[in-house]
């Protein structure tokens, strides 16, 4: 009989990149850059466009590695998580914590250095939201952990228009509404397609609390309230027809997915809702950029 050795495999620079959740960063900064650009009628400054999604991007990291870090015991009883890089024991707690740190902290001076005050300031208030508030206690304290937690991940378009201006001003916060009306449906398909991951984990998502058919039912209506949220900055002049016909098209095809997933007849229909999810924030805030520079300037 042969004894088989597990031996553990020493920490690499992937490790400690899928730490700073890569693709979340990324969509992030698409709706920070897309913030800095609607901001102003022309070009955003070199400078700003650079360090001050640097470091938004390097304050994100320094959450997403503190909820790495906080999560790695639930991490391992979820198909999805099981093999990150703390939860692994690959990267070391405390070698994780020191990495946070030191995101956090680099972030935090390019922002205040060379951007402004108030960027820094809103940076620090979302890494806490996330890092702390929601990944330390509303996520296992509450099903409506998403809902009240979304705010601090619908804050990067906001963070980008005050690195820009340096003041806070009513249309950015019609993005961040669009986000925080968004989130809700996004994550709630996610968190249908891998229910019993979460009831495994212990965690009181939606559907581990209230059932499957309540949470579609309820994706549905969050649907419902962002396609009107989306179309707010039609009516208050942010944008014109070009991003109207964009927030409608995207809207009902989020509408049609929300509407399969309380249909139970695709079983995929979960994983397609949280992917269409992401193209729909993508191209939305792409038709802005569209509408901004060819019809609104």
């Amino acid at each position: 009989m042969s004894l088989q050795v597990s031996v553990m495999t020493p920490a690499s620079w992937r490790d400690y990149w899928e730490l700073t959740k890569p693709r979340v960063v990324m969509l992030m900064l698409l709706t920070s850059v897309i913030g800095m650009l609607l901001a102003v009628p022309g070009m955003v400054p070199v400078d700003i466009l650079l360090f001050g999604n640097l470091g938004i991007a390097l304050c994100a990291g320094s959450a997403a590695t503190v909820n790495h870090l906080v999560d790695r015991h639930i991490d391992l009883k979820m198909a999805r998580t099981s093999n990150r890089p703390i939860a692994r024991g690959r990267v070391e707690p405390r070698k994780a914590l020191l990495f946070a740190l030191l995101q956090g902290s680099t972030g935090m001076v390019i922002l205040l250095v060379l951007v402004n005050t108030l960027t820094a300031w809103l940076t620090l208030f979302s890494l806490l939201g996330y890092a702390v508030v929601y990944t330390m206690f509303l996520k296992r304290a509450t099903p409506q952990n998403i809902v009240i937690g979304g705010l601090a991940g619908a804050a990067p378009p906001l963070l980008g228009w005050v690195a820009v201006r340096g003041q806070i001003d009513g249309h950015a916060l019609l993005l961040v509404l669009i986000i925080f009306a968004w989130t809700p449906p996004h994550f709630w398909a996610l968190a249908v397609h891998r229910c019993n991951d979460y009831a495994r984990a212990g965690i009181p998502m939606l559907p581990v609390t209230h059932g499957v058919a309540y949470t579609k039912l309820h994706i549905l209506l969050y649907t419902l309230i962002m396609i009107a949220v989306s179309l707010l900055p039609f009516a208050t002049g942010m944008f014109g027809w070009l991003y109207l016909l964009g927030a409608i098209v995207l809207g009902l095809g989020f509408l049609y997915w929300a509407i399969a997933m309380l249909r139970n007849k695709n079983p995929n229909a979960g994983m397609d809702t949280f992917k269409y999810s992401i193209i729909y924030l993508m191209a939305l805030f792409g038709s802005m950029l569209f509408d901004h520079y060819l019809i609104s300037a």
